[in-house]
């Protein structure tokens, strides 16, 4: 575009705000239930296989929320998924912390999953339709700046509450136990989300894509001002006239018969930022410190830790995307990961085991401690929010909504399969034969950034190829 002078940079920051409303929100939701395990257990006296449902029901939703969320968004708009997402995010809250039963708790839990998989797939996609294409990584990676302050957020609530009460499992204010406020928490967040979406436009493109163009022609004068507005219009338009409505077989080139390879590589993407086993830490954090000798106390303060220097490395990346690009944050990031997970299948395998079952780290525990930071670190400046800046803008305008449902799916899928499996690995090849896995996918994910990741930063949405 020849002009940014009336651009309305302020506007597009605050709706980029609130879209990642969402994200704080799919943080928060993913990491409460770090704090919750031992409260799940004793209420609902779970098995290793029991506890590993509970803790992985969430992310069944996810995968059928990030699945339907592109093609609804195609129908209803982007914005209306997102309010949707906002009232599943309020119900599962108040749900999960009232449950009395597995199966009830599990209900709760996978309507959360729609909202986080909707929530994941959408609002970077939202942020990418509305940010102008110069800073688009920018305002893009605020979504993982808001995912993993989310997830500190709850941790730093779930560590206060277990505090003040003595413990998760303890009787807390009006006689529920602590456990159960930690999901009640969210409900605040997520009110505050629903309320604001009503303030904030539909997506330009979809309203092109719908045919409401005096509408997109008023949200585009707003955000880049009249000329620039009228500009972008009409190259929305000449994308749009040269193709049908969206649906799920454009994902297939009609020339071969085959899948896009953009598509196989949104799901490399998206499969990759899992089988390094990222939500393992996340997720089972409480437990693997408690499964290396700390307190409940200290292990829920690690987390919390954690957290702090997930979002330092955000960051880092918001500075760096949009000068160094995409792909080489990629790869620093997956040659980080593996060292440091290769020094903690080393530290896990040479410890000691206790007569509870405990490793016993002994002076190690402090190199384990730094080495499983040096991975959160790696992964937050580059696989955590560089995949979904990648997925939100990687795909033409036709298959957008196709393209992030498909690989919205293949990432919670993966999500679900590594954090169902943990517990089961914890208790049959231990914790240095599962860090070996995620050892072994941090390694194999440089050959695929190599070979078949593409850049994708300062291209415009129109220019996309599929």
């Amino acid at each position: 575009m020849s002009t940014h002078n009336h651009e309305n940079t302020g506007f597009i920051i605050l709706v980029t705000i609130v879209a990642t409303i969402g994200g704080f929100l799919f943080g928060f939701d993913s990491g409460v239930i770090n704090g919750t395990v031992d409260g799940l257990q004793q209420a609902f006296n779970a098995d290793s296989i029991g506890t590993g449902f509970n803790v992985a029901s969430m992310l069944l939703g996810c995968a059928v929320g990030a699945f339907v969320a592109g093609r609804l968004a195609d129908l209803y708009g982007r914005r209306t998924l997102l309010i949707v997402a906002a009232a599943f995010f309020l119900i599962s809250a108040w749900g999960s912390g009232i449950s009395t039963s597995s199966m009830e708790f599990i209900i709760y839990r996978i309507l959360g999953g729609f909202a986080v998989g909707a929530a994941s797939v959408m609002a970077p996609a939202y942020i990418s339709e509305i940010a102008p294409a110069r800073y688009r990584g920018i305002l893009t990676s605020i979504q993982q700046v808001a995912i993993i302050f989310g997830l500190f957020t709850s941790f730093l609530s779930n560590y206060f509450l277990a505090d003040i009460a003595g413990s998760s499992t303890t009787k807390f204010w009006m006689d529920f136990e602590a456990w159960r406020w930690m999901f009640w928490v969210e409900m605040l967040p997520a009110v505050l989300f629903f309320l604001l979406l009503f303030f904030i436009p539909e997506s330009p493109r979809y309203l092109v894509l719908s045919g409401k163009i005096a509408k997109a022609k008023q949200v585009l004068t707003k955000l880049y001002g009249a000329e620039d507005g009228n500009e972008k219009l009409a190259e929305i338009e000449k994308t749009v006239a040269a193709s049908e409505h969206p649906k799920l077989s454009d994902l297939v080139d009609k020339s071969t018969q085959k899948v896009r390879p953009i598509v196989w590589i949104g799901i490399g993407l998206a499969t990759f930022q899992q089988l390094v086993g990222i939500n393992v830490v996340f997720y089972y954090g409480a437990v693997l410190w408690q499964a290396v000798g700390f307190s409940e106390s200290d292990a829920l303060l690690t987390n919390v830790i954690t957290g702090g220097v997930s979002i330092l490395a955000c960051f880092i990346t918001i500075s760096l995307i949009e000068k160094i690009g995409r792909k080489p944050l990629l790869m620093i990031g997956s040659i980080g990961m593996s060292v440091s997970l290769g020094v903690m299948v080393l530290v896990f395998a040479t410890a000691s085991t206790a007569a509870n079952g405990n490793l016993e780290l002994g002076d190690m525990g402090i190199v384990a401690l730094i080495s499983a930071n040096t991975f959160v670190f790696f992964f937050n400046m580059s696989w955590g929010p560089v995949m979904w800046v990648m997925l939100g803008e990687m795909f033409p305008n036709q298959i957008r909504g196709s393209g992030l449902a498909v690989a919205g799916f293949a990432q919670w899928t993966s999500n679900f399969l590594v954090t169902m499996m943990f517990p089961i690995m914890l208790t049959s090849i231990g914790l240095a034969g599962a860090y070996s896995f995620y050892f072994v996918g941090a390694v194999v994910s440089i050959i695929f950034v190599y070979k078949f990741v593409y850049e994708t930063k300062g291209v415009e949405l129109e220019d996309m190829k599929g």
